[in-house]
């Protein structure tokens, strides 16, 4: 059966610009927050990504109704009447974020049932952290292949979150903002997306707010009502579209950047030697005079660099002069783009489950690699942009879940980039 495929020609400088789109890991969350009231949500700024027509599909499929206009990048969400508090398994099973509307049907309807949810296969990510802090809520777990919420005993109470784990917490979140009494979240995630929630939450009226740097306060609300509230800038495909404008030492001037949740990402472009000039809501990257450097690469808890950001950054090492050491230790057998750039010529060794080191700088060539998650798969098109020669990308699918119409973006830039069928 035939695959869509990306065919590239790399080797070609590009330059312009382009905007980045709205956040993937921040309107999946937002999209499950509208299930927790009857009035419209209004969401704008909404990347038209195939993660986003599956959670849109699982909120239909609940009863709400939905006016989507990619177009436009505005979604319409409304939840007068959830019919069922069951999440489709199989639209379940395409993506982890639907795991987020248990939080939101426990608060609307105080019961939820769904399969274990589907994502990108990047090591264990259990449903522990989830459960443990449902439970701390007073919600009771059955599991028989699939997970039953009973959230008759849904109250406040004190969550210390097992592991920062950025999708556990906005689903306490989610279950927390309508339980009776006071929650307080302890060890929370604070990413840019949980912050992004958390202001959604509190616009249609929920008692929510941060209390130092990694805690919540919750006051239980007896309802939430609509608003109208717009997607931030995707903070990784900033970074990505940085990082493909260096490896191609192309001078791109990337549109629509918000530079609050920015400060890791640009501190790992200068360390690598990457000159940028920013101005209003543009990062312009500058062609490079000389050699980029090499450097260590690690993904931390936010504000460190997020572990979304690694693979692209990996394949800049190629480029650069020296060893860099890529140390990914938030999830092991994430490093699956390593092999798929050594088929294209990059002097890298995979030390473990969770560090690989590349020398550089060292050629790239054309060659069949194939995208095996989303992170992956754009670090792989970059890496394509950059070889001499034709490469063909599998997997796009992946790909197509967490860039919007990326080869259409890439082609106003120069690049040479087209869907096959192969």
């Amino acid at each position: 059966m035939a695959e869509t495929k990306f065919r590239i020609r790399g080797g070609k400088e590009l330059g312009g610009s382009i905007r980045v789109a709205g956040s993937k890991n921040a309107i999946l969350p937002c999209i499950a927050a509208a299930m927790l009231t009857e009035e419209p949500i209004l969401l704008k700024r909404v990347p038209d990504i195939s993660d986003v027509s599956v959670m849109v599909e699982i909120a239909r499929g609940l009863g709400a109704e939905i006016d989507w206009q990619p177009d436009r990048r505005e979604l319409t969400i409304v939840a007068k009447q959830i019919k069922s508090p069951i999440v489709d398994d199989t639209l379940s099973r395409k993506l982890r974020g639907s795991v987020l509307f248990s939080g939101a049907l426990l608060s609307r309807m105080r019961e939820a049932a769904f399969p274990y949810p589907g994502g990108d296969a990047i090591g264990a990510r259990p449903l522990t952290v989830h459960l443990q802090a449902l439970r701390s809520l007073g919600v009771a777990v059955k599991d028989n292949g699939h997970i039953l919420l009973d959230g008759a005993g849904l109250a406040g109470g004190r969550v210390v979150m097992e592991d920062p784990s950025v999708t556990a917490t906005e689903n306490t979140i989610l279950a927390a903002v309508m339980a009776p009494g006071a929650t307080e979240i302890c060890l929370a995630a604070c990413e840019p997306h949980v912050q992004q929630l958390v202001v959604m939450l509190q616009q249609m009226g929920a008692e929510i707010r941060w209390d130092g740097v990694a805690a919540l306060k919750i006051n239980g609300a007896t309802g939430l009502g609509g608003t109208t509230f717009t997607i931030s800038p995707d903070d990784i495909e900033i970074s990505s579209m940085a990082v493909l404008a260096a490896a191609t030492r192309s001078e791109i001037a990337i549109e629509g950047v918000d530079f609050s949740y920015l400060d890791a990402v640009l501190l790992q472009l200068r360390n690598m030697g990457i000159e940028y000039q920013t101005a209003d809501e543009t990062l312009k990257i500058i062609k490079p005079k000389k050699p980029y450097s090499s450097s260590r690469i690690q993904c931390g808890l936010y504000p460190k660099l997020g572990s979304d950001h690694l693979p692209a950054f990996a394949v800049l090492a190629t480029q650069a002069a020296g060893t860099s050491l890529i140390h990914e230790w938030m999830y092991e057998g994430r490093l699956g783009y390593i092999e798929e750039l050594q088929k294209m010529g990059a002097d890298a060794s995979i030390l473990d489950q969770h560090r690989a080191i590349i020398v550089g700088p060292t050629p790239l060539r054309g060659t069949e690699i194939a995208s095996v998650d989303i992170r992956a798969g754009m670090a792989v098109v970059i890496a394509a942009l950059v070889a001499e020669g034709e490469t063909l990308v599998s997997g796009v699918r992946h790909i197509d879940r967490g860039y919007e119409n990326l080869d259409e973006r890439l082609r106003s830039l120069g690049a040479v980039i087209e869907r096959v069928e192969a």
